[in-house]
Parts: C-alpha cells; sequence; structure tokens
C-alpha cells in the first residue's frame, strides 16, 4: 500500500496538467459570488480589471495565434452581450449593464475550450468526452421540460429548442472537444451567476415568446456562434497585424482546436 505522503504526490502530479481549467472554474464560481454580494458598480469595475488580469496572465498559456483569436473574442462577445440582453432583453444583468468583467470572462470561456483540447483525458478519451457531455445536455434539457419546472416554476422550451445546434456541434462540427469543454464552463457560470443573482434570464423570451429556463439547458449553443464568428475573424485580424507590424511573442503553437471527425471515432 502507498504511504499516504506517496498517494498525495502522485495525485498532485496527476492533476498538474488540469490546473489553469480547475483554477478558472474556482475563479469563476468566486468572482460571480463576489459580484453578486457586492451590489455596487465599483467594486464590479474592480472584478473586471481582475478578470483582465486574469485573461493577461493565462493567454500567455497559449501561441500568438489563440492569443489573437482570444483578444477578438472580447469585442465579438460583447456585441452579443448587447444584443442579447439591452436589446433584445432575454436576460438582465442586476445592474441593468454589461459588467466589466464579462468581456475577458467570454475570452477566458474561448481559452478554457481551446486548451482542453490538450489535457490528457480529452486526447485519450475524446469521443466518451463528446459523448458524455452531450448526454449530459440532453438530460438537463429534457429535465427542464419534465420535472425540473415544479423545483424552479420555469418551464425550459428555450433551452430544448437550442438543443439541436449543440448536439450538431459535439456530433459533426469536427470540434466536439472545444464544445465539450465550453459547455463544462458555460454551464458553470451559468449556474453560479444566476444563482448569486447576477443575471435572471426572463421566463418569456421577448419577441418569440418561448418559456425559458433560468439558465436555459443547453445555452452553451449560444457560443457555437461567437466560436465560429471568432474563427472567421481572427484570419483578417492576424493579417492586420503582420501588416502594422505588431509582436505577437507566445508559446509554442497548440494542437488545431480541429478535432477527429465523429465518423472516424
Amino acid at each position: 500500500m502507498l504511504a499516504p505522503v506517496d498517494s498525495a504526490r502522485r495525485a498532485a502530479i496527476g492533476a498538474r496538467p488540469y490546473g489553469m481549467h480547475l483554477f478558472l472554474l474556482g475563479f469563476t464560481v468566486v468572482l460571480l459570488y463576489v459580484d453578486g454580494r457586492l451590489l455596487r458598480l465599483g467594486p464590479q469595475l474592480v472584478l473586471g480589471l481582475v478578470t483582465f488580469g486574469v485573461l493577461l496572465v493565462c493567454a500567455r498559456r497559449v501561441d500568438r495565434e489563440r492569443r489573437l483569436q482570444l483578444w477578438v473574442c472580447i469585442p465579438v462577445a460583447t456585441c452579443f452581450e448587447v444584443i442579447g440582453s439591452l436589446i433584445w432583453g432575454g436576460y438582465r444583468y442586476r445592474l441593468h449593464n454589461i459588467p466589466l468583467y464579462v468581456p475577458p470572462g467570454h475570452a477566458l470561456v474561448y481559452l478554457f475550450g481551446i486548451t482542453a483540447l490538450t489535457l490528457p483525458l480529452v486526447q485519450r478519451h475524446g469521443p466518451a468526452f463528446r459523448y458524455t457531455i452531450l448526454a449530459l445536455c440532453t438530460g438537463w434539457s429534457i429535465a427542464g421540460l419534465t420535472f425540473l419546472p415544479f423545483l424552479t416554476g420555469r418551464l425550459d422550451v428555450s433551452g430544448a429548442l437550442i438543443w439541436p445546434l449543440f448536439a450538431w456541434c459535439i456530433l459533426y462540427s469536427g470540434r466536439g472537444e472545444l464544445f465539450g469543454a465550453i459547455w463544462i464552463a458555460t454551464t458553470t457560470l451559468e449556474i453560479a451567476g444566476t444563482w448569486a443573482g447576477d443575471w435572471t434570464w426572463v421566463a418569456v423570451t421577448p419577441w418569440t415568446h418561448v418559456p425559458s429556463g433560468n439558465p436555459p439547458s443547453a445555452i452553451a449553443a449560444g457560443y457555437a456562434v461567437i466560436d465560429g464568428t471568432v474563427v472567421l475573424l481572427a484570419p483578417v485580424a492576424l493579417r492586420a497585424a503582420r501588416r502594422l507590424g505588431c509582436a505577437l511573442p507566445g508559446r509554442p503553437a497548440l494542437p488545431s482546436p480541429v478535432t477527429t471527425p465523429v465518423s472516424g471515432s
């Protein structure tokens, strides 16, 4: 039998590749909990600056092209936030604004996804990882239409309606592991943020008048749109940066986000 010290050392070594991802999940929960307790704009701005700082540090873990994608993600995601919250009104932040931590938070979610492709568990068990995430999301979507309304008072039709998009991303996009990891990150932040009262999804969506959960079950599918937009715009931004002679230092390139197609699994 291994000594307790040896067991602890082995556990620490085994968890080392997952350190940044565990940190980001923990940071997200703490950040949203603190914002929900302080209830003022000033502390929220400080939390936003802290989040930008975390992004600057964590972005050093990726190569320059991936790093550029993170910065492209910030304005892209902010535009979708303005449309989704301030214009459409599908959800509202507590102070009726877009908190400063939200734009860099989107980039951290994207970073969580692209770097998850290097994790031993994902590399060794890619198909199982994809199917497990899809099964969890599917179960949540079904629960939102069956027994969860008795507990939450919300019928989650909107989550069920966007589930097919998420399922397509997992099964047929060729980026299933990326979207699976993003589902983990967005589920964490959506549950933490709505529980803390940082934002609330409306019970019936504007314009379409569809009942919605708080949060909707397959909301990670929204990141399919953000991710696709970032992938399209990042090469344009990279060419512009090269023409301007901007230095984009970074680590050696990570494996491409394009994963093995499902048909070959």
